[in-house]
């Protein structure tokens, strides 16, 4: 009798999951077939289909690059994923979805079919030293920016299609609409939402359009075409809605649990006139030796179980969207301008931060606790103005109950901000546009917006309160959400020493770049005619702030620790630090604690989707200056030179908050060379010049929304002509 032949045992098998597989594509080093898979995973046959989706899946996340003859890690095929960004000019960047990463030049030829907003993978062909852009082309498409596109409607075709145009100028192609409904009414010039379809060619694509918004020179058009152009998610699902609904109306006797009755303490709310939602309340006391600040804030997290629906959907908002007569907020109303906002006379649960701080207004110590509030006055900017700085009586006596508290309030906020200027904190104190309405809707004026120390007097007590929960989590030794703001671009400011020092041989380059340091530069020039140079070329120079689990400091404040505490109804990176500080005090392993690899997640999106916000807002304040300004065709402004390129400058007016562009097209007096070392377009012939803060005026010759653009020509004999040598 033969031997039997003892079975070998099989492989044990790891479990199926996309994170196995990329585990085996590092490990193998090497791009591999779906067989390969297969055979190095010991895997059976009818494993295929779901070794198949995973590769789909990991393809669509950009990890993976569907090659010939398999696949390749993206990464180690020298292949980034990240956002397109298109410029005027019909060149892009990538910015990539790892922080860490350069921005990725793309020339025109490499975009491909990839439009601005999409979410892409980019290939490296070229690699620079040194601060240059690495370039790439675009290898695959991940996912549209937006699934659909506002587009202007043109001209109805014989077929009955119509051609239309997308509304958003980064888009250089038309598109060919059929109706979905014949129901829809459309007429040439009106503003449509349109789902893209195939590319017909080059220039044209195929389109449905599913929904007519209305004539372009109505303000709530453009700003819901701006909503849509940016993808904004408009409607709360049903899950997020239900979940609000079933909350009460007040906080409950159960709600008040283990908190603090503040009650009777004389907290107020202060923002502006037309504000709904008050994430936060302030009292100021006084105390042996010093100040005794109490700041309260909404507690939007004892609402919002981490993971529920209303935080699912809050997340992937990230933040509120202001627009000029709207907003999309982050949670619904029920929440953001009912039970979670410190609405006046009525029960309110906080998180509260109470610093005590010497005389100097120097904080001492720090204590962070929940409690329940009632407000006692809903104020609002302009009444701090007329009632504490201008001391009207009519106004000290409106508000005389609380009125002792703001006095004392705003000695404590002028003396933190005193402390803050004193280590460098940098305030540009730019005017900000406000857009006025008449009482049909239409723009009535832009103007900027006023701003005086009611205003200051809350951002002080916020960055206080900001500034000691970071410190608080760093001593419990916990994770924080830290808003980091890295130190300017160092070749920036060499430009701005350099052109600085032509015309004043004292300013020199400080060995160290510190905010003390260009704090002392933007006081030196206040005042003289470089003032408008140093604050606009100093604001450039400045890099971006961002949300990260690592603290790199916050280099405009000059805050060594710095988180964002202080706004959970509108901002998701202050719900994350409201739980974070609610597990130090609950005390180790009682409350989850998020680690650094999902905190870095969480920074990154919320980053983007601020960036998002900031880039909707914009959009929408220079849509509603251009309608504003279509009437004015044909008029004369002051204005003053803001930016110089080498196909002309820019300018700010002075009448309206508004900036329009100069081409050197326009100009037949002569021919012009940029000099950017100094920041002036300087004629060959004439040697006429033009620099930064310079008065000019200007004729508006266009106001285009389809360019998104104020087109100026410069004023005849309207300039002061200044002969370039005087400028060095």
């Amino acid at each position: 009798m033969s031997k039997q032949k003892k079975a070998q045992p099989r492989p044990s098998q790891p479990p199926l999951s996309a994170a196995a597989l990329l585990k085996l594509f590092k490990e193998v080093k090497r791009p591999l077939s779906r067989a390969e898979i297969i055979r190095h995973l010991h895997l059976k046959k009818n494993d295929k289909r779901d070794i198949k989706g995973l590769l789909t899946q990991l393809v669509e996340q950009g990890k993976l690059i569907r090659i010939r003859r398999g696949y390749g890690l993206a990464e180690a095929m020298h292949c980034v994923t990240g956002r397109l960004e298109i410029q005027r000019g019909g060149f892009g960047f990538v910015i990539p979805e790892d922080s860490r990463r350069k921005d990725i030049f793309i020339s025109q030829r490499d975009i491909g079919e990839a439009w601005h907003g999409d979410k892409v993978v980019a290939a490296i062909i070229k690699e620079n030293k040194g601060d240059r852009n690495n370039e790439g082309r675009i290898v695959r498409i991940l996912e549209r920016g937006r699934k659909t596109l506002p587009v202007k409607a043109v001209k109805r075709m014989s077929g009955g299609e119509w051609l239309c145009r997308p509304t958003d100028p980064h888009l250089g192609f038309g598109v060919a609409c059929t109706l979905k409904d014949p129901s829809i009414k459309l007429r040439p010039g009106d503003i449509a939402v349109c789902v893209p379809g195939d590319r017909i060619d080059p220039a044209l694509w195929e389109g449905e359009i599913i929904e007519v918004l209305g004539a372009e020179d109505d303000v709530a058009v453009q700003e819901a075409l701006v909503k849509s152009d940016h993808n904004l998610r408009l409607r709360f699902p049903s899950g997020s809605l239900n979940q609000a609904d079933a909350l009460p109306g007040e906080p409950s006797e159960a709600d008040l649990k283990n908190r603090r009755d503040l009650r009777d303490k004389p907290f107020v709310t202060i923002d502006g006139a037309t504000a709904k939602d008050f994430d936060d309340a302030v009292l100021v006391e006084t105390r042996q030796g010093g100040y005794r600040l109490w700041v309260a804030i909404a507690d939007v997290s004892h609402y919002v179980p981490e993971g529920s629906p209303l935080d699912r959907e809050a997340f992937e908002r990230g933040n509120s969207y202001y627009f000029p007569r709207s907003v999309v907020p982050m949670f619904p109303e029920k929440l953001s301008n009912g039970l979670c906002s410190l609405n006046p006379d009525v029960n309110r649960l906080v998180m509260v931060a109470r610093m005590d701080t010497d005389e100097r207004g120097v904080t001492k110590s720090a204590e962070f606790f929940p409690a329940v509030i009632r407000s006692h006055a809903r104020l609002t900017y302009g009444q701090v103005k007329r009632a504490v700085l201008e001391k009207q009586p009519e106004e000290r006596e409106r508000i005389k109950h609380v009125l002792p508290m703001l006095e004392l309030a705003e000695k404590l906020a002028r003396k933190i901000n005193a402390l803050r200027s004193a280590r460098g904190s940098l305030d540009f104190d730019l005017p900000e546009p406000e857009i006025f309405f008449d009482a049909h809707g239409a723009t009535s004026d832009i103007r900027p917006k006023e701003r005086h120390f009611g205003h200051q007097l809350i951002e002080e007590f916020m960055v206080a309160a900001n500034e000691a929960v970071a410190h608080f989590l760093i001593e419990k030794g916990l994770p924080c959400m830290f808003r980091i703001h890295p130190a300017a671009d160092e070749e920036k400011l060499k430009n701005l020493f350099r052109l600085l020092s032509l015309t004043d041989k004292s300013i020199q380059m400080p060995k160290e770049i510190t905010p003390k340091a260009l704090q002392r530069l933007v006081a030196s020039q206040k005042g003289t005619d470089r003032e408008y140079v140093v604050s606009r070329l100093l604001l450039r120079s400045m890099k971006q702030a961002k949300y990260s689990p690592d603290n790199e400091g916050h280099f405009g404040l000059a805050s060594p620790e710095y988180c964002h505490f202080t706004s959970p109804i509108r901002r998701y990176a202050d719900l994350v630090v409201h739980r974070l500080v609610k597990a130090a005090l609950a005390g180790e392993g009682e409350r989850p604690i998020p680690g650094r690899k999902r905190l870095l997640n969480v920074a990154d999106h919320l980053s983007s989707r601020e960036r998002v916000a900031m880039e909707a807002e914009r959009e929408i304040l220079k849509r509603v200056s251009i309608l504003f300004m279509r009437d004015k065709v044909g008029g004369t402004f002051g204005a003053v030179v803001s930016h110089i390129t080498d196909y002309g400058f820019y300018v700010e007016l002075r009448e309206v908050m508004a900036e329009g562009m100069v081409r050197l097209s326009s100009m037949n007096d002569d021919y012009y060379t940029y000099w950017p070392q100094r920041e002036m377009l300087v004629g060959e012939r004439t040697g006429r010049a033009f620099k930064l803060g310079q008065a000019v005026e200007v004729v508006l010759e266009n106001a285009s929304l389809d360019r998104l653009e104020l087109e100026f020509s410069l004023k005849s004999g309207g300039t002061s002509a200044r002969d370039y040598k005087d400028l060095i």
